[in-house]
């Protein structure tokens, strides 16, 4: 009777499979990163770094606070439209459900996490932790579909990556008196690339092989950084670290994408994507490049936003959401230029290519 049990289940796993693979170029997505990425897995956390509550998702479905931060849907949204696909659910709430389908995605992206650990530590889900969670999952994979099929359908689905700007920003944040020129923070993007080496070997180690890196943006352009400035001029600081991060992480990609033939993947160029629309924002369609759409304060970034913020009536002008995290509306132009564009934003291919492959 067991036998008959797993047998049948493996056929339904098998058939889910097949039925997401039909109408999408990859059959699943698979999530990891901070806040930029997560959909909703910090609301089963005690933890201060939360967004369900409002203002947040004013503009979602049903104006309903997910646990995005976002006024409405966020990049992995975008990208599982541009897919075909549906959002892969948070893994804090499938994993507690009594019959979990890991076979349709998982996003384990958790706000506040960042390369290193220690980042935001007991405050959200670490990225060494997601891998752990994604071991998990892989394990329940090969358990219903077979080591073949598992890993089949590992190797097809996409492995998207966000992660490197909380580290970065706590960084920029405990040394703001430093001139970018003085700085000795290449020490701290080697630690970090270091530390980066290793968890993405792991998730090559399991299954992995269509991976979309996500670089970080000009987080020194966050409402939050700007305000620490008495011109309210960008953190060179912090966005310099962003640059040298994103190219040591494309070499890093490329490295193991030489080492390893049947390993792909895509580095989005978010720090200069973003950039061009706080630069030129009306050639983007913005008219608020600079200060948050919801908060509290000088460019309404001493305070995040929460239920007591005021918050601009016109979303789709502004760059940014909160003093952190940006508008719907600049989420989507970004997953847009990443998902059909070309180098030097997106390369070695876009994502669309990558997930031809």
């Amino acid at each position: 009777m067991a036998v008959a049990a797993v047998a049948f289940m493996a056929a339904v796993a098998a058939s889910l499979l097949a039925v997401a693979a039909a109408a999408s170029p990859v059959p699943a997505i698979y999530v990891f990163g901070d806040s930029l990425a997560d959909v909703g897995n910090n609301n089963h956390l005690v933890t201060l770094l939360k967004a369900d509550f409002p203002h947040n998702g004013i503009d979602y479905p049903g104006k309903k606070a997910t646990g995005r931060f976002s006024n409405g849907k966020n990049s992995v949204d975008f990208l599982a439209e541009n897919l075909g696909l549906a959002t892969s659910p948070p893994y804090l709430a499938l994993s507690s459900s009594s019959n979990p389908n890991y076979a349709n995605g998982v996003n384990f992206a958790s706000g506040g996490a960042g390369v290193s650990n220690a980042t935001n530590k007991d405050q959200c889900i670490s990225f060494d932790k997601q891998i752990d969670y994604f071991a998990s999952v892989h394990a329940s994979l090969v358990q219903s579909l077979g080591q073949a099929q598992a890993t089949a359908h590992l190797a097809k689905s996409l492995f998207a990556i966000t992660i490197g700007s909380n580290d970065i920003i706590h960084y920029a944040k405990a040394n703001s008196a430093t001139s970018a020129t003085a700085d000795p923070s290449q020490q701290f993007v080697d630690a970090l690339i270091q530390t980066l080496t290793g968890q993405l070997q792991r998730l090559y180690g399991l299954g992995a092989r269509k991976v979309l890196f996500l670089g970080t943006g000009p987080v020194g352009c966050t409402p939050s950084l700007r305000e620490l400035s008495p011109t309210k001029d960008c953190s060179a600081l912090a966005n310099d670290i962003s640059v040298r991060y994103n190219a040591a992480a494309a070499s890093l990609l490329s490295g193991m994408a030489a080492r390893y033939a049947d390993m792909h993947y895509a580095l989005f160029d978010s720090s200069a994507a973003l950039l061009r629309y706080i630069n030129q924002p009306a050639a983007y369609g913005f008219t608020e490049a600079k200060a948050a759409c919801c908060g509290l304060g000088d460019m309404n970034a001493k305070i995040g936003c929460t239920p007591l913020s005021f918050y601009c009536d016109n979303r789709t002008s502004h760059v940014f959401w909160d003093f952190y995290h940006p508008t719907e509306t600049t989420a989507r132009k970004l997953t847009s230029t990443a998902f059909d564009g070309s180098a030097p934003l997106i390369f070695p291919m876009n994502i669309r290519q990558l997930s031809a492959i």
